[in-house]
């Protein structure tokens, strides 16, 4: 073994002995005082960069002796690994992100170490492939920057072209490791790319085009049978998914106020709201995908809002005891959410009875009209859930009565507007809604909550609020008002006759 070999590998086993010594009881942290705690931070922050740094010097020599050109006689590939930044992932458990950033600074800076060598792999004299990032390379190996810093600014001024020349970037690379003291690596990057806007003006409409093309929507269904959507979205389209983002969640995140009376009453109902950040930007982004395919039928393969096919079988469906599922998951969901989706007229409902036999409760008489839901929203006015200002085309029309569990009808009096999140509360927590017929043959509703809300399950009045329906109302009211004013003058008149006819008899 060469001596240089022995010093890089005593050094190694030193540190490791070392960091094996750092304690991990977590009481002796939480005993310590802030001073302290703040020194240690500080040692652990500098420890870091020195063994990211030592571990991108390692990535860099395996990309090296992993190159595309040696094919399966590369050092990766001979290890069983595709390439370098697999390699490093599989080793050192590090993210696929970190291993590529390690890779690339590595390569980096062994590119600045070896220039002019001859390369004994190759042969050939080695050169810097990106001689105006010096300073950077520089700043690595004095540990005043770091990795991800040094990733930042190459990524974001990029390579020379006719607009900009390798001395440019020099003088702004040398510029950003300074600011690297007091910028983060997001911020560095935002820094890097501005500064090659500015020094390429010409270039943006073409950095633009390549930001657009990068991208993407993917699915990736989760162990646990959640489905995680990855959207990359080029400047334009972020812009307005964060505005609409914003929309939903800016006052729960403390957002401005707004001097507007509506605007600040919407603002207060979303902070209110039981939901976290998050579960308000997916049920709302959910519901202008579900309102989006239904504007516009000749956009999307098919017609209509989205479709879901659900499964059960009769006797689950029917006593609530079992599970469905949905067509394309791996996990089954409860038969109450079976219940709730079976309201909606976005869901191809197949029941199997005890020989397996598929009963198809079809669309025609279960499921609420076009007509009929206008009605509803005449009706309504939007969500009935007290509180809520869901407007009607963001609601699901419920079977107040259970269409298929316990044969109810699809008829107006017995439907309701709900949103997605009140939909969906009131069928998974136990929540009722009863129709009372009265003498006139009027209909109230009450909404009863489950005993661990309330023991005494007391009934909260639903009023329905659609504007037509409190203008029918109101003129009912004014004709029932001028009814009974012609009422009084026709049994004065009467009063006034019969007086006459008294008066005439005694004459």
């Amino acid at each position: 073994m060469h001596s240089t070999e022995t010093v890089l590998l005593e050094r190694y086993r030193s540190a490791a002995a070392v960091l094996a010594e750092l304690p991990t009881d977590a009481a002796l942290y939480a005993a310590a005082s802030e001073s302290v705690l703040l020194e240690v931070n500080a040692l652990f922050a500098r420890s870091q960069v020195a063994l990211r740094q030592g571990g991108a010097l390692v990535a860099g020599e395996i990309a090296h002796r992993s190159a595309p050109a040696l094919g399966s006689d590369g050092l990766a590939q001979r290890a069983g690994h595709r390439t370098a930044e697999q390699f490093v992932k599989v080793t050192t458990g590090a993210t696929g992100r970190d291993a590529v950033t390690a890779v690339r600074v590595g390569s980096l800076m062994r590119e600045a170490a070896t220039e002019g060598l001859v390369d004994v792999l190759t042969g050939e004299v080695a050169t810097s492939s990106q001689p105006w990032l010096a300073a950077v390379t520089d700043a690595l190996g004095a540990r005043t920057v770091s990795i991800e810093a040094a990733e930042a600014i190459r990524a974001g001024l990029g390579a020379p072209n006719s607009a900009v020349t390798a001395a440019q970037l020099a003088e702004a690379a040398a510029e950003l490791v300074s600011a690297a003291a007091t910028l983060d690596p997001d911020a560095l990057g935002r820094q890097a790319r501005a500064f090659r806007d500015e020094l390429d003006v010409e270039g943006v409409a073409l950095r633009e085009e390549e930001r657009r093309a990068k991208r993407s929507l993917r699915l990736f269904v989760q162990p646990d049978g959640t489905t995680k959507l990855v959207w990359v979205m080029d400047p334009e389209t972020a812009a307005t998914v964060r505005d609409v983002y914003d929309r939903m969640t800016s006052p729960k995140l403390g957002g401005v106020r707004f001097v507007d009376a509506d605007r600040q009453a919407r603002a207060e109902q979303i902070v209110a709201d039981d939901r976290t950040p998050e579960q308000l930007a997916s049920d709302g982004f959910e519901q202008l995908l579900k309102l989006g395919a239904d504007a516009d039928p000749a956009f999307l393969i098919g017609s209509g809002a989205p479709v879901l096919r659900l499964t059960a079988t009769k006797t689950a469906f029917e006593h609530g005891h079992g599970l469905a599922r949905i067509e394309g998951q791996v996990s089954p969901v409860a038969i109450s959410s079976a219940w709730r989706l079976s309201c909606e007229a976005g869901i191809a409902g197949i029941v199997f009875d005890e020989y397996g036999r598929a009963l198809d409760y079809g669309r025609e008489h279960r499921f609420f009209t076009p007509k009929q839901r206008e009605a509803l929203a005449i009706i309504w006015g939007g969500c009935a859930a007290p509180g809520c200002d869901r407007p009607p085309s963001w609601c699901e029309a419920h079977h107040i009565v259970l269409w298929a569990k316990d044969r109810g009808r699809t008829d107006i009096r017995d439907g309701i507007l709900l949103c997605r999140h009140h939909h969906l509360l009131f069928h998974n927590r136990g929540w009722e809604i009863r129709r009372e017929t009265g003498p006139d043959a009027s209909s109230r509703y009450w909404l009863i909550p489950p005993i661990e809300r309330d023991p005494d399950r007391t009934p909260i009045e639903l009023v329905p609020r659609g504007p037509a329906l409190r203008d029918l109302h109101r003129e009912q009211h004014r004709e029932q008002h001028r009814e009974q004013n012609r009422e009084q003058h026709r049994e004065r008149h009467r009063e006034q006759h019969r007086k006459h006819q008294a008066r005439e008899r005694a004459g």
